[in-house]
């Protein structure tokens, strides 16, 4: 499970590069920077459904501070 939320972590950062390297390649003539914007906005939002679903399976546990 780790694996798969540091590769998704991973895989958006990456998008986040490549978005900076489009914006100054490109200075914002065409669409590749919001191209990469999108998947990095898509990867976080999978990601977030991704770990909620693993929680409701209970394949991760919640290991926070103790309440009271």
């Amino acid at each position: 499970m780790k694996w798969i939320i540091l590769v998704a972590f991973v895989l958006i950062i990456g998008s986040l590069v490549s978005a900076m390297i489009f914006l100054i390649r490109d200075r914002g003539r065409t669409r590749n920077t919001l191209k990469a914007l999108a998947w990095r906005i898509g990867l976080s939002v999978a990601l977030f459904v991704f770990i909620l679903f693993a929680h409701y399976m209970g394949w991760i546990q919640p290991t926070g501070v103790p309440v009271g």
